[in-house]
């Protein structure tokens, strides 16, 4: 506890550092796609239980799904790649 009193940590300065990293960018970047799918399994799931499943959405939301699942594999893919590099 005494160490820490002492010395004051530049928060900034630190993520400014972890942010300058590739893997975390692409993990960021796969947790966005995976939020995405997620939305999207979710008015997909919406639209079925409707009482007229068969209306056309508004948006594609099973492709929606699909692809952002797709890109969050290539970006969690990538980043841990990269980690494992580091």
């Amino acid at each position: 506890m005494v160490l820490l009193r002492h010395k004051k940590m530049d928060w900034q300065a630190t993520l400014a550092l972890w942010l300058d990293e590739d893997w975390v960018r692409l993990l960021l970047l796969g947790l966005g796609a995976i939020a995405i799918s997620v939305l999207g399994w979710y008015q997909e799931r919406r639209r079925k239980h409707r009482s007229n499943p068969d209306a056309v959405p508004w948006l594609p939301w099973r492709d929606i799904s699909f692809w952002s699942s797709f890109a969050a594999l290539m970006s969690l893919g990538g980043a841990l790649l990269f980690w494992l590099r580091t």
